[in-house]
């Protein structure tokens, strides 16, 4: 899980959560990205409000709970790490895979959370409702399904492989071909390729 160090050494260099939370979301490092001059920035921010000290608080995620970038990607870690030691050490897959992917989405992609039990989706993307659909290593083919009738703008479709990496698409819903059915069928080609997607009734 390599990829996500630079999250803990933005920590080290002082950068703040939000700062933190927008290379999360982003996949990368600000000093992997081209640089923007303060002389470009200023005049662009000069019509906005300024923010006072006291009227900042902290991102609550759903149900209130404090909500670090850090300490999920640490869990994230944490629980792959756990449930790749349980399969080498018994065979057998641990049924975790709907919440690692809904995790990796936090992470990888800035997912916000819907609270518990929230029908149509499970959370935005940059505004957008987003339903997270994950394929699990036990499934051999490469679809997910689902409800045709769900709240969601965009499917995040996540395909974690036999050795425990992680793939992921983001699908806005109108490259989908919906039918009168009650369910959509959508095949995960991660590489490029139009989505398929077939009318389940």
């Amino acid at each position: 899980m390599s990829d996500w160090e630079f999250l803990y050494e933005m920590n080290e260099r002082g950068y703040t959560p939000d700062a933190i939370a927008d290379a999360a979301a982003a996949g990368f490092a600000p000093w992997e990205s081209d640089y923007i001059s303060v002389e470009w920035i200023d005049p662009q921010l000069s019509d906005l409000p300024e923010d006072e000290t006291h009227s900042i608080e902290p991102f609550r995620s759903r149900d209130g709970y404090p909500y670090s970038v850090l300490e999920q990607t640490e869990i994230f870690q944490d629980l792959v790490d756990c449930a790749e030691r349980h399969f080498n050490n018994t065979g057998r897959y641990l049924q975790v895979w709907g919440e690692l992917g809904e995790i990796y989405a936090e992470i990888r992609f800035g997912l916000r959370r819907h609270g518990t039990h929230t029908a149509g989706s499970d959370g935005m993307i940059a505004g957008k409702l987003v339903e997270v659909k994950t394929i699990s290593p036990e499934k051999a083919g490469d679809h997910v399904i689902v409800k045709s009738q769900g709240n969601f703008e965009q499917v995040l479709i996540v395909r974690i492989d036999q050795d425990f990496k992680f793939r992921a698409k983001l699908i806005d819903r109108s490259a989908v071909k919906e039918g009168a059915g009650k369910y959509l069928k959508i095949q995960f080609k991660a590489e490029d390729g139009p989505v398929d997607a077939d009318v389940i009734t």
